[in-house]
C-alpha cells in the first residue's frame, strides 16, 4: 500500500480570474512552493472547512430533530440586552 506521500495523483482543471492567478503566483513565488503546493493547500483548507460545516449542520438538523432548539423571540431578546447595562443570560 502507498503512503500518502506517494498517493495517486488526479489534475483538476479550474479557470480562475486573472488576479487570482496572480495572487497564486506571487504567493508561490514568496513562499518559494510551486504553484501547485499552493493549490493543494488551498484545497486542503476548503476541503476542512466544508467537512466541519457539513459536520455542523448535521448537528444542528439533529437539535431540531430532537427539538432542542431556542425560541426565536428569546434570543432576539437576549442580543438586543447586550448593548444595555444589564444584559440577560444567554437562552439556553
Amino acid at each position: 500500500m502507498k503512503s500518502d506521500t506517494q498517493a495517486a495523483t488526479r489534475v483538476l482543471t479550474a479557470h480562475v480570474p486573472f488576479w487570482m492567478a496572480d495572487k497564486v503566483d506571487q504567493m508561490a513565488v514568496r513562499l518559494e512552493r510551486s504553484r501547485g503546493w499552493i493549490m493543494k493547500q488551498a484545497l486542503s483548507a476548503w476541503i476542512v472547512q466544508e467537512e466541519e460545516r457539513d459536520r455542523l449542520t448535521q448537528e444542528a438538523l439533529a437539535d431540531v430533530d430532537a427539538v432542542q432548539v431556542i425560541n426565536h423571540q428569546a434570543v432576539h431578546t437576549w442580543a438586543d440586552s447586550l448593548g444595555t447595562d444589564e444584559p440577560l443570560p444567554v437562552p439556553r
